[in-house]
């Protein structure tokens, strides 16, 4: 099974044995940017062939069953997982491909920032906290939770964690936005109907390939006792840091971004992590600017209010999850809230990719 068009099986091998000769020139680190990201571009067309290899045995074993279902074996059950197997397979395959920005093979750092309402948002904050590490988890991606501050009732005050592995940045921009939740709540005794906004922020985690310039004077240092999710302590000394950088972006907006780390042993890895969560989040701004110049991207500084939510949680009076840029919806609230968000996270890649296609 070979395919032309993005799928160009044979164009990918070619592009790998071009990759891998430019590899093996004696020069090929002597710009260690440009040697980095061919390698990151040899690795992705390996990865898209070895996908497109498995599908193609998947697409043999079919034609066995389908063989031996002529013949009058009993395996028509086994028939329909291998067939369903190989349509999962080719649109994963058709995600990753759509996934060819220069930040989406890396790691995706999301934090968590509830809205006014107190008690309210927190809860609902944690709700999302959960449903993305689940999300992770059903995906074999690792979590580092790298802060975490507990509400006071219930909840959290706000959460930074890092999603680790290929293409979680990737996945995990169609988060980026004000989620919205509708439910009687648990925490008013005449059971009255609440609303609630939680603010996710998703941006990639930069490392070395990646500059990011700051002026480290207008960076403010402070030092904190770490506590850990569910409220268990995690040191008794500040080692936990907390740094905060108010400037000007390139758009010539003033800015305020804070980066917090508490899951290092000592204060100084703890600033350094932070300083990298600093400069991706800064990182991702500056991509925002340039996006909107595009005009792909709507001012991503939005209140956390009414009207500025990408998608809602309705719990009463009926069941519906909608996401309002795609107008995807589904009425099974506690499989997304137990992290099946697949299908609003495809549908989103599906519009901006047909978003670049018609401009």
């Amino acid at each position: 099974m070979r395919s032309g068009g993005i799928f160009d099986y044979d164009q990918r091998k070619v592009n790998i044995i071009e990759l891998q000769e430019q590899t093996q020139n004696p020069n090929f680190w002597n710009d260690p940017d440009e040697a980095r990201r061919i390698m990151k571009k040899l690795d992705h067309e390996k990865s898209m062939v070895k996908s497109w290899d498995r599908l193609d045995e998947l697409r043999e074993s079919i034609k066995v069953y389908q063989e031996f279902l002529d013949e009058g074996e009993d395996i028509g059950d086994e028939l329909q997982q291998e067939v369903k197997k190989l349509e999962k397979g080719i649109e994963e395959l058709e995600l990753r491909n759509m996934l060819r920005g220069d930040d989406d093979h890396r790691d995706a750092v999301l934090t968590f920032n509830p809205g006014a309402g107190g008690t309210e948002s927190q809860d609902w904050a944690e709700m999302l906290y959960r449903m993305y590490t689940r999300w992770a988890k059903k995906h074999d991606y690792d979590i580092s939770v790298l802060e975490y501050q507990q509400g006071d009732v219930a909840g959290l005050k706000s959460a930074t964690i890092q999603v680790e592995g290929e293409f979680a940045y990737g996945f995990l921009k169609a988060e980026s936005g004000v989620h919205r939740l509708v439910r009687i709540s648990p925490f008013d005794s005449n059971s009255r109907r609440h609303t609630s906004f939680c603010s996710m922020f998703v941006s990639p985690l930069v490392d070395d390939t990646i500059e990011v310039d700051i002026d480290e004077s207008k960076v403010e240092l402070q030092r904190f006792r770490a506590s850990g999710a569910g409220g268990q302590h995690v040191n008794k000394t500040e080692t936990a840091v907390r740094l905060i950088w108010e400037g000007e972006l390139s758009d010539g907006t003033e800015q305020r971004v804070v980066a917090e780390c508490q899951q290092e042993r000592s204060q100084k890895q703890n600033r350094e992590k932070a300083m990298t969560l600093l400069k991706s989040k800064i990182y991702e701004l500056e991509k925002q600017i340039k996006e909107r110049k595009k005009e792909k991207l709507e001012n991503s500084k939005k209140d956390i209010e009414w009207g500025s939510q990408i998608r809602s949680y309705v719990f009463h009076p009926y069941n519906m999850v909608k996401d309002h840029r795609t107008d995807h919806e589904t009425s099974n609230t506690d499989a997304v809230m137990d992290g099946e968000l697949d299908e609003f996270i495809n549908e989103y890649l599906l519009s901006i990719s047909a978003s670049d296609k018609t401009e």
